[in-house]
């Protein structure tokens, strides 16, 4: 019998990664293409959503390619995205009315602010769990309805169609004949019910978005509809069986199947996901609560999430800002000739501080210079400020939940550097766990397309396939663990508020 495989489609913010895997979950083909970059205006952000759709199909022509494999190996493909981006397109032709609005945009603050100043952020976060930022989607769509009435009216009409970028790629995969956002997607709107699981009316009025526009909403884990057989070579028809945004497509990839259990994606940022089971844990701590995913008729599950802004960014800081270092790599080596950072410490508010401080008139601060102090004392108080970031959002989770994390799950570049994941476990006063499979957010699109397809058959067979690449665990006496992240805390209330004056 021919081996089948899971094809899964991971729809970043500067490029399309598609990657096929088998049933042990390794990675038999790999396509990628990048697409580009608009900004319109200082702090605008927009994406051609046709140039999008081009590029995914050619990686999906390569990864097929160059595992000399046909669509009829494929037994289904999932699909995860970069979250809260908007696409409006027109239905009967499948073509975008509008560039993309994308995630990273900040043209809607002041709209943002004055839902704040008429007290509503507390509402609307009871809702949604979200809080009122331009960063979510549902501003997005009332500025460029608001912008141009002719297609307000149109939407009305419901000639208009809204999505994230998994709603537009399944639309246009499927031949305009399926318009679907899955669970996790929806919650990241501004729009969506998370307790009710429905499009809410006080929202979507409260943002002018008429409900014809919107997509049905499906659990993660489900048979959508099927490729159109035109679209790729030997014409044969592909289940779409998985939808979830990047964050939660990397939890589910970690197998964070259990209450308590958390992953870190470090990147330019970092983003920590805890897994809290069936219930919606509402924050007092101004972190996000926001749907995980729903596999099949089972009831939706929710995480919390941490957003932490410079991470991978502060160490590009130091190699291209500061000319300290010629390459990534190299601050590792550099950290690991201390033995600790001699008092110094860096906050990396490059742009002002996110969860759980929400500062934007934060400020980096370097501090406890001495006549003694190194370059290499530098890149270790760097590297230890990704950790010390990540404990500040964990225990800010604990606090909401008082789920204790026993093991932390890490993915992302960081994550290969293994002073900074020693420094990590060390500082949380827990394990530490980098798998083998790196590519997290992929594997998650994949188990869960696989899930509904009858490719995998339980969460259970997921579990037995994940498999460490390297553990950590805490070497550092708790006396010095604690003395470090007060000391940490002090220089966060340094720099907090720092350049209010210039506002």
């Amino acid at each position: 019998m021919t081996e089948r495989y899971v094809m899964a489609i991971d729809a970043g913010t500067t490029g399309i990664t598609v990657l096929v895997f088998d049933h042990a979950g390794r990675i038999r083909a790999r396509g990628y293409s990048e697409f580009a970059q608009h900004y319109p205006r200082a702090g605008w952000v927009e994406h051609d959503a046709e140039e999008i759709l081009m590029v995914t199909l050619g990686a999906i022509g390569e990864a097929l390619r160059v595992g000399g494999l046909r669509t009829s190996d494929l037994q289904a493909i999932g699909i995860t995205n970069q979250r809260e981006t908007v696409v409006l397109w027109e239905k009967s032709s499948g073509k975008p009315v509008c560039r993309a609005i994308v995630w990273q945009d900040r043209r809607t603050a002041r709209d943002c602010g004055e839902l704040r100043e008429r007290d509503l952020e507390d509402w609307v976060q009871g809702k949604t769990g979200l809080l009122l930022d331009p960063y979510f989607s549902g501003t997005k769509v009332r500025w460029l309805l608001d912008r141009e009435p002719a297609l307000r009216e149109r939407a009305l009409r419901g000639e208009i169609a809204f999505g994230t970028i998994d709603s537009w790629l399944v639309f246009r995969l499927t031949g305009r004949r399926v318009h679907v956002t899955d669970y996790s997607n929806a919650s990241r709107t501004l729009l969506y019910n998370i307790h009710e699981l429905r499009w809410d009316s006080e929202l979507l009025d409260i943002f002018g978005v008429p409900e014809r526009m919107l997509p049905e909403v499906l659990p993660s884990s489900w048979v959508y509809g099927e490729t159109d057989p035109e679209l790729f070579p030997g014409r044969h028809p592909i289940p779409i069986a998985g939808i979830a945004g990047d964050q939660q497509a990397a939890l589910f990839g970690q197998a964070c199947y259990r209450p308590g259990m958390a992953k870190n994606t470090y990147g330019t940022g970092s983003f920590v996901l805890q897994h809290t089971g069936t219930m919606a844990v509402p924050s007092q701590q101004r972190m996000l609560t926001t749907i995980a995913w729903g596999i099949g008729e089972e009831p939706v599950e929710y995480a919390q999430e941490g957003a932490i802004f410079v991470t991978g960014a502060a160490v590009q800081w130091l190699r291209d800002g500061l000319e300290m270092i010629g390459n990534a790599a190299e601050t590792a080596e550099l950290a690991a000739s201390v033995p600790d950072s001699e008092g110094v410490v860096f906050v990396p508010a490059l742009t002002g501080l996110g969860a759980p401080h929400w500062d934007p008139y934060a400020r980096g601060l370097l501090v406890g210079i001495t006549r003694g102090t190194n370059r290499a004392h530098v890149a270790r108080a760097v590297l230890e400020s990704i950790a010390y970031q990540t404990r500040d959002v964990l225990e800010a989770m604990q606090r909401d939940s008082g789920i204790r994390l026993t093991e932390l799950r890490c993915d992302g570049g960081a994550a290969l550097n293994p002073v900074l994941m020693q420094f990590q476990a060390d500082i949380l006063d827990s394990a530490v766990v980098v798998p083998e499979i790196f590519e997290t957010t992929a594997l998650g699109a994949a188990y869960l397309a696989g899930l509904a397809t009858g490719f995998w058959e339980s969460r259970e067979e997921l579990e037995g396939q994940w498999r460490v690449r390297n553990r950590y665990t805490p070497q550092l006496p708790g006396s010095k663990r604690e003395s470090g992240y007060k000391r940490w805390q002090r220089a966060v209330a340094l720099s907090r508020g720092w350049a209010r004056d210039e506002d």
